[in-house]
């Protein structure tokens, strides 16, 4: 009994002595549970580095800086629409667009409630994927008050595309309305599927025009067929001097299959089309004077010899009408967006695309989706004057889900 004293009491001295010497003894912990869902463990072991001030992730896309704007508001702006397909503001705000059965509708800030019809182009052939495509404004607009779009109509039992153009008249008794036409250029091919249809204004005051294949892809590769191009004109409908492949082609750049979305960069002036893909592959491309695009030679992100995409997205996502944000909005400004359609409600597609370029104007540093499946296919994007991106969708074209108030055009604005 006296041993085991001894013995108890010297291991206490030792104890005492280590705890002196500032030995610690860490106990296990209780084997029960983890940490708790949500829960975080943080063990310090450096001092820690400075804060990062990036924008946080999003889950389903990139950064996106909304956490300085908070989540846009959409507003719907107009409703019970037929396929919306392309939109343009004027200065004063005022929103034009076509409707692809054959109408040009006017939407006035100001407020008339419903958007004012002002005109119905009777011979408009709604094929497939043809139609009243795109809607341009001259650059002037409205000191020189003239409208563009694109038609696919009708002519000796086929159907073929061309630009139109009409002079917008204010006033009047019945109200504004489109008056004047005049043809500009004829005879872009025409088919079920691939029509292209995209018309914009440069900065260098020049309106380019996309086409599609028309179905035969072979023929993009050639530089005097209009199939599967970006087309160069003057307001007029003239052949600039200086177009890249002669002064009496139109041509611009070729081997596209479907480009449905041009869009200058507001700050370069750069054009970046969005392009159609086949089972895969659609593109987003930085045009170039003269390039070639490859289609149908090549597709995938890498085209050797010819202009690569500066992104190339399998599975597809069906790519439409785009422009580049300028705005309040900080985390959205100098990106690309564009719309998504997308054949199926679980498809990659149905949802707005977000991209934002590097200082090169080529990588692409970010991406993001946004309202994915919220709005079902989405086509038109433009940037308006109040600084909200509005959009609309394409619902009713024959390979959507239509709710009840579609189509519509959305605006997605800051808080």
């Amino acid at each position: 009994m006296l041993l085991l004293v001894a013995a108890l009491v010297a291991g206490l001295l030792s104890l005492f002595a280590l705890v002196a010497a500032g030995v610690v003894f860490l106990w296990p912990a209780s084997p029960s549970k983890g940490p708790e869902r949500g829960a975080q463990e943080t063990v310090p072991l450096e001092p820690p580095e400075s804060p990062d001030t990036s924008p946080a992730p999003r889950a389903g896309g990139g950064g996106t800086g909304e956490e300085e704007a908070g989540e846009p508001r959409v507003e719907v702006v107009a409703s019970g629409l037929e396929v919306p397909w392309d939109m343009a503001f004027d200065r004063d705000g005022n929103l034009f667009f076509t409707e692809r059965p054959g109408r040009v509708r006017l939407w006035r800030p100001a407020g008339e409630g419903r958007p004012i019809l002002l005109a119905t182009l009777e011979d408009t052939a709604a094929v497939g994927e043809g139609g009243l495509l795109g809607l341009a404004l001259h650059p002037r607009f409205p000191d020189e008050p003239f409208v563009y779009v694109y038609q696919t109509y009708r002519t000796a039992g086929r159907i073929a595309n061309r630009v139109v153009r009409f002079r917008f008249d204010a006033g009047g008794p019945s109200g504004p309305r489109l008056v004047d036409r005049q043809v500009l250029l004829d005879g872009i091919p025409a088919a079920a599927i691939h029509d292209g249809g995209q018309l914009e204004f440069g900065p260098d005051g020049k309106l380019y025009v996309s086409t599609g294949d028309a179905g035969e892809p072979g023929r993009a590769q050639d530089p005097d067929s209009l199939h599967g191009k970006i087309l160069r004109l003057n307001p007029d409908g003239s052949v600039p001097p200086d177009n890249p492949l002669g002064r009496e082609n139109p041509v611009y750049s070729f081997g596209h299959r479907n480009p449905e979305g041009l869009a200058f960069h507001p700050g370069t002036g750069a054009l970046y089309a969005v392009e159609h893909g086949p089972d895969a592959w659609d593109e987003v491309n930085v045009i170039e004077p003269g390039g070639n695009y490859g289609w149908p030679v090549k597709v995938g992100p890498d085209h050797d010899n010819y202009s690569s995409p500066l992104r190339a997205y399998d599975p597809i996502i069906a790519p439409a009408t785009a422009d580049f944000y300028s705005g309040p909005i900080r985390a959205w400004n100098g990106s690309l967006f564009f719309g998504t359609l997308g054949f199926g409600a679980d498809s990659a597609g149905r949802h707005l695309h977000r991209i934002r370029f590097g200082a090169d104007g080529r990588t692409v540093v970010e991406e993001e989706v946004l309202f994915k499946g919220e709005y079902g296919r989405i086509r038109a994007v433009k940037t308006g004057p109040d600084g909200c991106l509005y959009f609309g969708t394409s619902n009713r074209d024959g390979r959507g889900d239509p709710a009840p108030e579609d189509d519509r055009i959305l605006r997605a604005c800051p808080r």
